[in-house]
Parts: C-alpha cells; sequence; structure tokens
C-alpha cells in the first residue's frame, strides 16, 4: 500500500514540476523574444532567428529559477491532495506529514542531481549557441578571442582595419608586452607594433612609447599612440566570463586560464558552488513550502496560496542576490555567500519542522 501511494504521489510531484516549468519555459519565451526583435531590428535576418534564439536562451533563464518553480510547483501538489481529501486518507494509513516532506524533499534532491549532471550541461550548450549568433550578427561581431599558452589573442575589425592583436598578460586596465599587426581588409599588412605596456581602460587603446617595425626597420617612437578598439578592460574580463554558456569541466578549465591571465576567478568559483548547492536548494525549497501549505488555513483561497509563493520567491532570490554581491566584492568569503543563506533557510525550516505533525 505505501509502495503505491509513494508512486501516486512523486507522479503527482513531477506532474505539478513539469506543467510550472512549462507555464515558465513559455513565458521565458514570450518576453525574451520581443528582446531578440528590437536587436534584429536593423539586421537584414531570416524571420524566425528572433524565436530561435528567444528558445536557445530559455534553459539558461529556467535554470536561474528553478528553486521557485520548486516552490510553486510543491503549493500546487498540496492543493491538490487537499482539495481530494488524500491528506487524511494518509493520516488513516498511519502516516504524518513528515512522510510527505520526506518524500517531496528527496524528490527535489535526486531532480537537483539530474540537473546537474543532464540539463546544465545542456543548457549551457545552447547558450554557447545562442551567443555564437550574437556574435555573428552583433554590429561590433566582427572579432575573436582566444587565450592560449603563449597568452591572449583577439583578432578585431574596425575602421576598415583588421587588428591581431597579442599580449602576454591582463593587470586590471593594463595589457602587457603586446604585439600588433595592423591590416587593411584584403590582409594587407600596413603596421607592425609592440608595446610594453597598452592602456585598455576604455575604446581607445593608448600605446605607451611602442616600437614600431615598418619596411623592415625598429623605430622607438617617443610618444603615445592611439588605435580604437571594440574591446575595453571591462569588456575583455566579461568575453571570458559567459559562465552559463560553460560546463563545469569548461568552467574549471576557465579559472585556471584566469589565473594565468590576472582576472580575479571569484565569479567562476560561485557559479560552481551556486551549481552544486543546487539539490540541497531545491530540497530546502520544498520543505519550506510543504510547512506553508500545511500550516495555512483550508479557507483561503487558492489566489493567496499562489501570491505567497511568488513573495517568497522574491524575498529569497533578493536574499541569494545580496549575499552573491557580498562575496564577489570580498564583503565575506565566497562559499559562505552560497552557503549562508541556504543556512538560514534550513534553520527555519528546521524549526517549521517541529511541530508539523500537529497540524
Amino acid at each position: 500500500m505505501v509502495k503505491t501511494l509513494d508512486k501516486y504521489l512523486i507522479n503527482l510531484f513531477f506532474k505539478k514540476l513539469f506543467l510550472v516549468l512549462i507555464i515558465f519555459f513559455t513565458l521565458t519565451i514570450i518576453l525574451t523574444v520581443f528582446e531578440e526583435i528590437t536587436f534584429f531590428d536593423d539586421v537584414n535576418s531570416k524571420f524566425y532567428l528572433p524565436f530561435l534564439l528567444a528558445t536557445l536562451n530559455a534553459p539558461t533563464t529556467i535554470l536561474e529559477i528553478l528553486p521557485f518553480v520548486m516552490l510553486i510547483a510543491t503549493q500546487l501538489f498540496f492543493l491538490e491532495i487537499i482539495k481530494k481529501r488524500e491528506n487524511e486518507l494518509i493520516k488513516l494509513n498511519n502516516l504524518d506529514n513528515f512522510y510527505f516532506i520526506k518524500l517531496l524533499s528527496l524528490c527535489a534532491f535526486l531532480f537537483g542531481i539530474i540537473v546537474i549532471t543532464v540539463f546544465y550541461p545542456f543548457s549551457s550548450k545552447l547558450k554557447f549557441i545562442y551567443f555564437e549568433f550574437k556574435n555573428i550578427y552583433s554590429k561590433d561581431g566582427k572579432y575573436l578571442k582566444h587565450f592560449s599558452e603563449n597568452g591572449l589573442w583577439i583578432k578585431d575589425e574596425i575602421n576598415n582595419k583588421i587588428y591581431i592583436i597579442n599580449g602576454s598578460e591582463k593587470k586590471d586596465d593594463l595589457l602587457l608586452n603586446v604585439f600588433i599587426s595592423e591590416f587593411d581588409n584584403d590582409f594587407n599588412l600596413i603596421n607592425n607594433f609592440s608595446s610594453e605596456k597598452v592602456n585598455i581602460s576604455s575604446n581607445d587603446w593608448i600605446l605607451e612609447k611602442p616600437i614600431l617595425f615598418k619596411d623592415n626597420k625598429q623605430v622607438r617612437l617617443n610618444e603615445n599612440i592611439m588605435i580604437k578598439s571594440h574591446f575595453d578592460s571591462d569588456k575583455i574580463n566579461k568575453s571570458f566570463r559567459n559562465l552559463n554558456s560553460l560546463n563545469v569541466i569548461q568552467l574549471i578549465k576557465e579559472k585556471e586560464e584566469n589565473k594565468m591571465l590576472g582576472y580575479s576567478s571569484e565569479e567562476i568559483d560561485l557559479h560552481i558552488l551556486k551549481i552544486v548547492s543546487l539539490p540541497i536548494y531545491f530540497s530546502i525549497m520544498v520543505i519550506i513550502s510543504s510547512i506553508i501549505m500545511l500550516n495555512i488555513k483550508k479557507d483561503k483561497p487558492y489566489i493567496f496560496h499562489i501570491l505567497l509563493g511568488i513573495t517568497l520567491s522574491v524575498i529569497i532570490y533578493y536574499i541569494n542576490n545580496i549575499f552573491d554581491i557580498f562575496g564577489l566584492t570580498n564583503k565575506i568569503p565566497i562559499y559562505l555567500s552560497v552557503f549562508f543563506p541556504i543556512i538560514i533557510l534550513t534553520i527555519i525550516s528546521t524549526l517549521g519542522l517541529v511541530r508539523i505533525n500537529e497540524k
């Protein structure tokens, strides 16, 4: 009897979960497609591209809101069994409210494992394809960036000139030991420049007293020169930080490369910890939602429960964002910025479980 009941409740929970996922996935595409249409407004492209890009981007958005999807799905689950009075039937079989919570939290934890191992690599691949499309159609998209053992490489096309740029290291707003080859649109070499320091704080790069290589001669210039670029220091940093487009193995590799370039790896550490902690986070959200639903009076309208779930989701979302900022600004350690909100929610859940079987 218990095994049959477990199977029924598990199926009901996942039905509600996938129903909420479909609703949010559809809303995400609808809201995103308008932004993509605006992006392609001045670009000659196929009519279906905005819809394609919105679909490619949607899984990443869903991943970010999955904890709150879990909370709302749990609410719908309890509304269903309370409406059918199945919770009272369960008590007649010598099962208590804690039975619900154990079963649902275990389902949420296992679902979190599946998300980490299957859904996240899938969504990161789609996000990577999304960025590739955006780069092709971007107005300033005629560039490439790559990191190898020889440092940072950039291909930039601007003002009818093509630049191939190599720098050994980046420190703050400076690119060090830089060699720049300047070509025309037909890839005919115009100039070569070498500079120990290049200020890249803006799109106007300043080469500090570079060496000019031209006509088989080397000339040390006594003044700084400036070249235009699509990149600045911030954009170079961010170009290596489309973290949602990288799977866990790529994130670890990216962290190592960032260290060699002199970039901070705290954002990558934060991203990895948030991914790894998802199963625990899902379980806690299910427990909190279960406690709320089992403590609310039955005569409350359905809309009250849904609004309460949305309100809680917004509050928890902003709490997480605040701690993320604390971690990235070194106010607290990165690992604490991820796990401290989880610890707080765990304490709240534990207090709520104390008298749950009296309901």
